[in-house]
């Protein structure tokens, strides 16, 4: 039986333009050379399977840098390591495994979003839960060099250790 894909890129796209956020995603990875499929698309995220989320990143980022204009519909672009489920025991012992690669000097937070739940986690209170198992002093809500990303959606959450550069944030480069 073949593996099923699964999701290492998630994309937030306004959520009343789901078409044209789904074309601007296949057009944009089309461009940068980057064959995508999307697993699954609404609420404002779009589940993507690519050969490697993080060089993808990388390529849009420069791309945004050139032609912004052409991030109409998207907002945000996460590479995405892991998927486990939303239980936050479950969501500990994945994240455990990233305190080794989070250098005792080196700045760090975590950045949680939650989608698709029934009810409203407290958000701070289950960041201060999750961030229990990495036992790295050195946390910088402004400068981390290292930002543990939690997106749940769902029954699930995706889970990555990223350098902040690996992130791409369409409104804060418009800022600019």
């Amino acid at each position: 039986m073949a593996k099923k894909k699964e999701a290492n890129l998630l994309v937030t796209f306004d959520p009343t333009h789901l078409e044209s956020a789904k074309k601007e995603i296949l057009e944009l990875l089309k461009e940068i050379g980057e064959k995508a499929d999307i697993l699954d698309a609404g609420e404002g995220i779009a589940e993507i399977a690519v050969k490697d989320a993080r060089k993808a990143v990388a390529s849009l980022e420069k791309l945004a840098g050139k032609n912004i204009e052409k991030f109409l519909h998207t907002s945000h672009w996460i590479p995405i390591d892991t998927w486990t489920k939303n239980a936050v025991a479950d969501i500990q012992k994945e994240l455990k495994k990233y305190e080794s690669m989070i250098d005792e000097k080196e700045a760090w937070k975590m950045e949680l979003k939650t989608r698709k739940l029934k009810e409203r986690p407290d958000e701070l209170k289950l960041i201060l839960k999750l961030t229990e198992v990495i036992d790295r002093k050195n946390v910088d809500l402004e400068k981390p060099e290292k930002i543990v990303k939690v997106e749940i959606i769902g029954n699930k959450a995706g889970l990555a250790l990223l350098k902040k550069n690996e992130l791409l944030n369409i409104g804060k480069l418009k800022q600019k």
